[in-house]
Formats: structure tokens, sequence, C-alpha cells
């Protein structure tokens, strides 16, 4: 039988390698900055063009490389930052694989440019597809400077599974957030289509975590700290009141590494659990100082993953540091709402008589005697409801204008929430929020698929600010929300003043309002996957819907049950959640025979 097992090339065996830690542009600039960092870089800056499909630059000032490192950094598993196998128990730069240039080498065009900072010429390599095809002396600035060109441009199909300019840049700027997050002292620029994105200067942490995630978080931060033999733990919370509906600004950083660690998030969720709202997640940004001998690094191509030696006590650590802040700020409810968590043990003045605190105020009132409490009602209450559960499930169908054919004889509201109306076969009970969910999304899409402008200026505009990702994001909606009602324009950065807005939507803090329409939005993009227009309309209906607890006059009820039912779908919320159910006349009547 003749030998079938044979050694792959070098330009397969790379471009495996490459399959494993280049996913997408956002992966390559991700290597490029860390060996910027490795560098000794003080001043980082970065181009990309078309979302990094046609370019992406990095360039340091860093401490250079000699002709024959140019080469060598090529090679796979050629790295300066590790010499033997316990090194890697003790890992404190960023790089250490070997495998980031060789991977990008394999599947792209590269153009570098070195120079040591005590010499006079620098080295220029060019690769395409793994083959060096030209090296030569060049004048260069001292540091690198590294051009990925034309990435996938010899794997065509993994080009074809790159996403849209918008998704790609978004994946490209939270990579460069992770870095500049950490590495606050490093100036950082980065540029898209010759336009700024970031130009962060060498600053404290507080100021580089507002310049990236917005001017807004000024007042929203609580600082972290927590030092113990075992590790040190700082950073910045934010404030439970200003917890998001999705997990977009949440960092940890280990020894200077961004990481997912689930178990650490279940830990600041716990800590915070009693004070988020229902559905939300806190904001921060966390560092985690510890021995590299107690993590390991080495457990994923992309060192986004690390293994604690002992997780259960850094969790415990974390979840009491989290708990501090929030308490030094008097965030956590008091007994006493009126007075300062302290207790008064001074003595009475002399001549004021000592009250007895077990005196009562009323004699006849004694807290332990049963007859003192109400009997409850009789048995069978629970009966009231049978029936209910038989009302229409969720994405449950059913002809409503069958029932309701009639003019409404009775309506009424119910705590804030709910609208009752008698008609032709019993009692309709309707959600007023949903329902309001439901009229606003028809409208929306009806004016999308129409182009239909329908906006009120506003007396005074007002300015609100994003991070550079959500900016993305409003600039790339910009067209449709001014189809919407929205006079929106870009100031620069990441500032836009908003002269104009959909009717009925006056007199709101527009900074609140967009942020939590850009929560659901990003939500929907990711569980949902909508179409961008269906998924505007649907996070716009759901910000801009009446809330529980409004109550609302007669006149209100009825022009929304009427809306409502001039709707392509009244019975369903956007989400296919029910807007209403149907009590017919004779389970009524079985409620009360009994």
């Amino acid at each position: 039988m003749a030998d079938i097992i044979h050694k792959l090339p070098d330009s397969v065996a790379n471009q495996i390698a490459a399959g494993e830690v280049i996913q997408r542009p956002a992966s390559a600039l991700k290597e490029l900055l860390e060996n910027a960092v490795d560098a000794g870089a003080s001043e980082i800056r970065v181009i990309i063009k078309d979302a990094g499909k046609t370019l992406i630059q990095v360039t340091d000032n860093g401490c250079g490389m000699t002709k024959k490192d140019a080469v060598l950094c090529f090679e796979r598993h050629a790295t300066s930052k590790i010499q033997e196998a316990k090194d890697l128990f003790c890992i404190r730069t960023l790089g250490f694989r070997g495998e980031a240039l060789a991977s990008i080498a394999a599947i792209a065009q590269i153009e570098m440019k070195t120079r040591l900072k005590d010499q006079e010429m620098g080295t220029c390599i060019e690769i395409e597809g793994s083959r060096i095809i030209k090296q030569s002396p060049c004048q260069s600035s001292p540091g690198t400077s590294v051009s990925v060109k034309n990435l996938f441009f010899n794997v065509p199909a993994r080009r074809n599974f790159l996403k849209s300019n918008t998704a790609e840049l978004r994946h490209i700027i939270d990579e460069f957030q992770r870095v500049a997050l950490v590495q606050h002292n490093v100036g950082m620029h980065l540029f898209h289509n010759n336009k700024p994105i970031f130009q962060l200067s060498p600053s404290n942490q507080k100021e580089r975590i507002i310049a990236i995630l917005g001017n807004h978080y000024k007042e929203r931060l609580l600082p972290v700290e927590q030092k113990t033999t075992e590790v040190s733990i700082y950073g910045y919370i934010g404030k439970p009141e200003f917890a998001k509906k999705t997990r977009g600004d949440q960092f940890f950083f280990t020894n200077g590494r961004y990481i997912r660690h689930p178990y650490l998030h279940h830990s600041v969720d716990n800590a915070l659990s009693e004070l988020l709202p229902k559905e939300t997640f806190p904001t921060y940004v966390i560092f985690i100082d510890i021995d590299p001998s107690r993590i390991d690094v080495n457990i994923h191509p992309t060192k986004t993953e690390v293994n604690f030696q002992d997780n259960q006590l850094i969790y415990a650590i974390l979840r009491s540091a989290v708990k501090q802040a929030i308490g030094k700020f008097n965030i956590t409810p008091t007994i006493d709402f009126d007075v300062e968590q302290s207790l008064d043990l001074s003595m009475p003045r002399e001549g004021k008589p000592i009250k007895n605190p077990f005196a009562r105020e009323h004699k006849e009132f004694n807290p332990f005697d049963n007859r003192s409490i109400k009997t409850p009602p009789q048995k069978g209450w629970e009966k009231i409801y049978e029936g209910i559960s038989d009302a229409p499930k969720d994405n449950e169908t059913f002809n409503i204008t069958a029932h309701y054919e009639e003019e409404i004889q009775f309506l009424s509201q119910l705590k804030g929430k709910f609208i009752i109306s008698s008609i032709k076969s019993g009692m309709m009970i309707i959600n007023q929020q949903r329902a309001h969910q439901r009229i606003l999304y028809e409208q929306f899409m009806k004016r999308l698929e129409k182009q239909k402008q329908a906006s009120q200026q506003e007396l005074f505009p007002q300015n609100v600010t994003f991070s550079s990702s959500d900016s993305e994001i409003i600039k790339e909606l910009i067209p449709d929300l001014e189809i919407l009602g929205f006079s929106i324009n870009h100031l620069g950065k990441n500032t836009f003043i908003i002269n104009g807005t959909p009717t009925g939507l006056s007199n709101q803090n527009m900074q609140e309002m967009l942020e939590d329409f850009l929560e659901t939005f990003k939500r929907n993009l990711i569980d949902l996957n909508l179409e961008q227009r269906t998924n505007l309309a649907r996070s716009m209906a759901v910000r801009m819907a009446i809330k529980q607890g409004k109550n609302m006059q007669k006149e209100e009820m009825e022009n929304l049950i009427n809306e409502l039912f001039s709707c392509k779908s009244p019975e369903l919320s956007p989400d296919g959640k029910n807007t209403l159910v149907i009590l017919p006349l004779d389970q009524i009547d079985q409620m009360f025979n009994n």
C-alpha cells in the first residue's frame, strides 16, 4: 500500500493557522496593536480603509527591529517573548505565540517598514501570501509601520463571509477600544477612510474611559479598588440606575490583557443583583493584576480567555470590591432614608424625660393578639380567575372583529396598565403599552416604506454625545431617523445636535431617549438579526410607547382602541406578545355558578 500521509506545504499550514487567529479585519488589528504595545510604543496611529478590507495600517514609535528580525518575525512560531515552555506560565506581554504576523501574511499583502532608534536607515519588507517579494533598506521613522492590504485576497471564500462595512467597522472599534482602555498612557489615534474616529492623548485611567465611552459617563462612574496579597482589583463601575439592556460596555482586563470570563461577569451581577432594574446589565471597566504564574493565558488562539488558579477566590474578592464601591457612595438603601447611616449613641440632655421604647401609643393595640388580625376570606376565591388560562397564548391569533362589532358600552382603566372594555361577546382587556407599541410600529414602517417625514422643530435644540461605536450606528441610521421625524446633524467626533423630533416626542431628554433606543436596537441586532428598518421601527416603537402606570382619559382610551383595530395585526405587539385577551360572556357567567 502506498504512503498516504504527507506534510502540508507551509503556505497551506499558514492559512489553516490564520483561520484560527484571523477571523476578520478586527482580528488582524488586535494582533498589530498588541505588537505595538509590546514594542514599548508611546504613540500608535491606526489607519483603516473600507472597514479594514482594503487597508489596515498600524504605525508605532516603539523599539523597531533589525534587518534580520524584520524577516524572521513573519516565520511561524518566531517570537522574542518566550524562550522555553516554563515561560508560558509567567507571561507579561500581550503577544507570545509567534503566530500573528505569520497568519496575517498568509492571507494578505503586507508592507512593513521598521527602524531602530539608533540607526539612520530602516528595513522595508513586502510579503504576499507568505512569500517575501521585496526586501530593501529604506527611509523610515523610528519604530514600526505595518500595512495589511487586501485581507483574504487569496482566500475568497473567507472574504465572502465578511459582514457589511458598518458591521466590520464596529468590530474594529471594539478591538481598538479594548487596547486603548488599558493603555491609557499611550496616545492612540484611529482613522477610517481619512476621518478621525478616536484621537486619544495620554491621560489617567478615568479620563481615558470617558474619552472612549462618552462624556455622559463623567457622573456615572464609581471607583472600585481592592488590594490583597493574592490579587489587586481596581477600576470603575457604572451607577446601577444607568444600567443598560445589553452587555456592551463591560470590560475585564487581567495583567493588561482584555479577557472574557463569564464567571467573573456573574460575580459583578451578583453583587448588584438587588439594585439593577429588571433585564439590565451594569457598565464596568475592571482591571485585575495578579502574579502571572497564577493564571494560564495559553488556552485560546486569540488569547481572550484565561484560567485562574483559584477562580472562587477571585470571584469572592471581586464581589466584595463591587459591594464596597456601591456602599461607599451610598447607593445601597439605608434603614432610615431621612438620617445618615450612623447610630446615635449620645446621652439625652439633662432633665429630658427618657421615653420607654416599649410603650404603646394605642393601648388597645396588641401585635401578638390574633384577634387583631383580620381573618382571610373564605376558600374558593381563586375560582374567580378560572378560565383566564384559556385566553389565547403568545403567537396565537383569533378573529377580533367578530368580537368587536358594536360600539363600546363600557370603558375603564385598571392600575394604569390595562384598558377594560365591554364588547358584544363579553369583555376585552387590552395591555395599553403593547397596544401602543403595535400602533407606533406600523406607523413607522409605513413612513419608512413611503419615505414620508413628519417632524416638529425643537424650540431648544439638544446636543447628544455617544461612544464611538454607538456614534457609527447613529450615523448609519440618520437617513431613516429623518424619515421617522428626527432632524439630526453630526457635529463632529461623537456629538450630534437634535433640531427636530417625531410628533409626540417633544420635551424629552434626547440623550436618555436615544441611549435607550440604541440599547434596544443593539439587542435586537444581536438576538434577532432583524433587517435594519424593521429593527429601527421596533426599537423606536418600544422606546416611544406609553409606559405602564400612565392614567388615560376616556377619549385617549377610545383613540388608542380605534388606532389599534386599524392595524394589520392588532392582536400582537411587535415582538409577538398578546396585546389583548377576550373573556367570553359564558365564561364570565361560569365564574359565578358556584
